[in-house]
């Protein structure tokens, strides 16, 4: 089994948890965007364009850079190496008073040229007592079931998929198993501690073949709103029903009733994520270990 680590410039998410937390009310002015922008290629060092003007020189696996208040609207973004040659270039359209992530990433074919996607952080207020995850996949891994609290939530998810998903603050089991399979899992059972009132983004990074895969994080606070999300996961264009029905689970791990609206997990647009929380969390074995992401002051 390979190891998986975390990388984070915004603070520290690893076994020894903590995480560096931007305060919600960071969220872009109106007409503007909250950029920050995500390396995730591994082995290589980025610079990087916004129209025309560099914004990070010397940007290594792992580094999270910005966030930049941006005129809402389409922008032009290069990434190059350090003989000047481009490695990607994109345009985006960023969205007003969004706060987005823009990360550079491999393909899912080995060997593929990497490209750029944007992911649009979910800031709205959220439940009491409730801590907000956003996992993409951006790591050339073949597809995976992700297993919580017992309930298996995402089949066969891959490359350039993510998902969002508000839960209870407190402790999770996750597992990642082969796709179709129900034992053996690739990855857990693993303890994980979430912070309330949070959003923490996790970007998988890497192959298993090079033996690069890695997690790249960063976190947000949020505002309560005093309302608990429902238990469905709602939208799938990967293959993935809509309006399932899974089991929620709580901050002790407990399996409540299904239908029971303690935790909504959300695919959007073209999205799943391929290693879930099999790349949130550091793979050390096969016994559990627990990883606490929390809210600094």
């Amino acid at each position: 089994m390979k190891t998986l680590t975390w990388i984070s410039l915004v603070g520290s998410l690893a076994i020894t948890g903590v995480a560096s937390v931007v305060p919600a009310a960071q969220a872009a002015e109106p007409d503007t965007t909250r950029l920050t922008v995500v390396q995730a290629v591994p082995g290589q060092t980025l610079d990087v364009d916004l129209d025309g003007r560099a914004i990070s020189a010397d940007s290594a696996t792992g580094d999270v850079v910005g966030p930049f208040e941006v005129t809402a609207g389409r922008h032009d973004v290069t990434f190059s190496d350090g003989t000047g040659e481009v490695v990607v270039r994109t345009s985006v359209e960023l969205t007003s008073g969004a706060a987005q992530d823009l990360v550079v990433h491999l393909p899912a074919q080995i060997d593929g040229a990497p490209l750029a996607t944007l992911y649009t952080t979910p800031t709205t207020p959220i439940g009491v007592d409730k801590a907000r995850v956003l996992i993409a996949h951006t790591a050339s891994v073949a597809p995976a079931d992700v297993r919580l609290d017992g309930s298996v939530v995402f089949t066969n998810i891959a490359n350039g998929e993510f998902a969002t998903a508000d839960v209870a603050q407190g402790d999770h089991v996750a597992e990642l198993l082969p796709s179709g399979l129900t034992s053996r899992p690739i990855l857990g059972p693993l303890d994980v501690s979430l912070a309330p009132a949070t959003a923490t983004m996790v970007y998988a990074v890497g192959d298993t073949g090079s033996d690069s895969m890695q997690a790249i994080t960063h976190t947000i606070s949020l505002s309560p709103n005093g309302t608990t999300p429902p238990a469905a996961i709602e939208a799938g264009s990967a293959g993935l029903a809509a309006g399932i029905h899974v089991t929620p689970f709580t901050s002790d791990g407990d399996a409540a009733a299904a239908g029971t609206p303690e935790a909504g997990w959300r695919v959007l647009g073209g999205a799943a994520v391929v290693t879930l929380l099999g790349m949130v969390f550091v793979e050390l074995g096969r016994t559990r270990r627990r990883i606490r992401v929390d809210a600094s002051s």
